[in-house]
């Protein structure tokens, strides 16, 4: 696996940098299903962020970020959490191999990295509403939504014609996800 890390607001030593790439290739011995990884080494004010996202070879993608006031410490409690994740994503791969009796066969089904654990409880819709979806802009949407003071406004984007989900994300920026059909 190769690692990929990058640096904002923030010099990106060489200690540093061979520390996390030792750190996040030792996920490599939980899986062989492990992609590229992608790490963002970010400082916020006073917090130190690590940004960490691995693709796995069935579609799924390992993502993790964790902030404290040392480096260090935040590449270690993500990497800790991305282990956890790799230990679930493994062990449902397992029982599905298991109930099917191939191996094979439920090797290609995707299987969720990371799920909750819920009752059936909460899977109950209190409540559902409608809307009409116009086109517009990303820009009227952030607009929008700030409007209406929710924390995500779904949109029929003007310039691809396509339906797009638009977030506020934890740092204050704002997140768009557009779909990507296979």
């Amino acid at each position: 696996m190769q690692v990929n890390v990058r640096g904002k607001n923030i010099e990106l030593t060489p200690a540093l940098k061979d520390y996390v790439e030792k750190r996040i290739n030792k996920l490599e011995k939980f899986s062989d299903d492990l992609g590229d990884a992608q790490v963002t080494l970010l400082v916020e004010r006073d917090d130190q962020k690590v940004e960490v996202t691995i693709p796995v070879k069935n579609g799924w993608i390992l993502r993790g970020e964790e902030a404290t006031g040392d480096m260090y410490t935040s590449v270690d409690l993500v990497v800790e959490k991305l282990e956890k994740q790799v230990d679930k994503y493994k062990g449902k791969l397992f029982e599905k191999r298991q109930r099917s009796g191939n191996g094979k066969a439920a090797a290609l089904e995707p299987v969720p990295l990371v799920q909750a654990e819920t009752t059936e409880d909460d899977y109950e819709v209190v409540k559902t509403k409608r809307f009409a979806v116009k086109p517009m802009s990303v820009e009227e949407a952030v607009l929008q939504m700030n409007l209406l003071g929710h924390s995500f406004f779904v949109f029929t984007n003007s310039d691809s014609e396509e339906v797009n989900v638009l977030y506020k994300r934890k740092d204050g920026h704002y997140g768009l996800i557009e779909p990507d059909f296979i």
